[in-house]
């Protein structure tokens, strides 16, 4: 780190961000009541709010989106005729997976070989520790420059819409000069990246019916139409042998022109086994940045343990569709369920139903804001320079924002870079980053600034 004096601030304020953070990770924060009380959610919205409140935030509501989250809003007024900066981050996260696969507990932060683990530590509670650091350093050497407003959307792992839709409805609330999106991350630990592309997403179950109940499967099998079977077979028809996404009528032959990531490198940070192959064709970076790609997130079939020899009646799965830039989320919706009518086995009755959708998003980084975060970033990360790559994730709320602001320039940083492992077991925080990046956050804010008064 330099000696700036924002450095040396957020240095000094780290001690207190992770008392924090791990304060904001015990809040078992997953917005599916099913899982998780909804109470934790209230209590993590109330947490955020309460810190906008100690910052002499003005405004500061709870929102009800119509999915059934809040949404905590706050607006810091800044000097007379400054820019206006929308800082996003979530306080939701992914459910623990396998809680005896975590090396500690999910929701207690723990510290272990130079890193912060818990659920939401790097996604996106991080996020929002990182804004409010960059804050605090700001009026401890000389103000924050720039009106500030923050948002922190409480149901962005589930996609189900509800921040975009309250946003639609109250156009004013978020309109902004300038918006940060603190959900993203470096390319690599050390290395300052802004995202420049997002993959939107489509989210379908679907349900197989072959049979009025289950039967003994020696006394009807060979003849009678297996749902778990039939559904086996559809969703094998969504990939080709290689594994490349095969959704007819969906493009999968686009290419990544920027920055690459080398398949040794991408085979380390996916923990992939020895001897285990990559799917699809093209580059690393064109499958991951620029093309579709299909996951089936969930199946419903009887457990080993207990099995007993059946055929089933009935069959459903949960799956994902990720959209490049370039294609519509509704389009590929549309051919994603045409697909899985036509394909399904044995006249199958077929039921889809959409869960989910978000479009994908691509920025404009050629604009002033984008020079005025290079170099906060060149400052925070001293001989690097920043970098623009794509991300395969999708953050749905980024188009929204895009299309009722089309002035606006939006900007995507954020904690979860690689090691992180979001979404997955025992994911974490780099200390480092987070206090390099709220050092770069806060000199943007002081560079976006000026440039605006120049």
């Amino acid at each position: 780190m330099t000696a700036h004096p924002i450095s040396e601030t957020v240095a000094s304020l780290m001690p207190r961000a992770q008392a924090e953070l791990a304060e904001l990770v015990a809040f078992q924060s997953v917005a599916d009541p099913a899982q998780f009380p909804k109470s934790e959610c209230e209590a993590a919205a109330n947490w955020v709010a309460d810190a906008l409140r100690a910052e002499d935030f003005q405004d500061v509501a709870l929102l009800d989106t119509p999915d059934g989250t809040q949404s905590v809003y706050g607006f810091l007024p800044g000097p007379a005729g400054a820019p206006t900066v929308l800082l996003y981050a979530h306080y939701d996260v992914q459910p623990p997976l396998d809680e005896s696969a975590w090396l500690s507990p999910p929701f207690e932060l723990t510290e272990r070989d130079g890193r912060w683990f818990g659920r939401g530590a790097a996604d996106c509670k991080g996020g929002f520790i990182m804004h409010l650091l960059a804050l605090r350093a700001l009026k401890a050497n000389g103000g924050v420059p720039v009106s500030v407003k923050v948002i922190a959307e409480g149901s962005e792992e589930q996609g189900t819409g509800g921040l975009e839709r309250y946003a639609e409805a109250h156009p004013e609330l978020l309109a902004a000069d300038t918006i940060v999106i603190g959900d993203t991350g470096n390319f690599r630990v050390g290395l300052p990246t802004v995202t420049a592309t997002l993959r939107g997403m489509t989210m379908l179950r679907v349900t197989l019916d072959t049979l009025e109940g289950n039967l003994h499967s020696g006394q009807f099998g060979g003849a009678a139409p297996d749902a778990l079977a039939a559904m086996i077979q559809l969703l094998a028809s969504l990939r080709a042998e290689d594994g490349t996404t095969t959704v007819d009528g969906l493009t999968t032959d686009a290419e990544w022109d920027g920055l690459q990531y080398p398949e040794n490198d991408f085979r380390k940070d996916a923990k992939v086994l020895d001897g285990v192959e990559l799917i699809g064709t093209g580059t690393v970076a064109d499958r991951i940045w620029a093309r579709p790609a299909v996951t089936v997130i969930g199946i419903d079939c009887p457990p080993v343990v207990g099995a007993t020899p059946s055929l089933q009646a009935t069959a459903r799965a949960q799956i994902s569709l990720r959209v490049p830039p370039g294609q519509d989320a509704a389009e590929a919706t549309k051919l994603l369920t045409a697909h899985l009518k036509a394909h399904a086995p044995w006249g199958a009755r077929v039921a889809v139903q959409q869960v989910g959708q978000g479009q994908a998003f691509r920025a404009d980084t050629s604009s002033p804001a984008y020079t005025s975060m290079a170099q906060a970033m060149e400052a925070a990360y001293p001989g690097e320079k920043m970098q623009s790559s794509g991300m395969g994730g999708s953050i749905p709320l980024c188009n929204t924002l895009a299309a009722l602001y089309p002035e606006a320039e939006i900007l995507l940083i954020g904690l979860s870079e690689p090691e992180a492992q979001i979404h997955a077991v025992n994911e974490s925080v780099s200390p480092e980053e987070l206090e390099r990046l709220s050092v770069a956050e806060a000199l943007f804010l002081q560079n976006y600034a000026e440039s605006k008064r120049a």
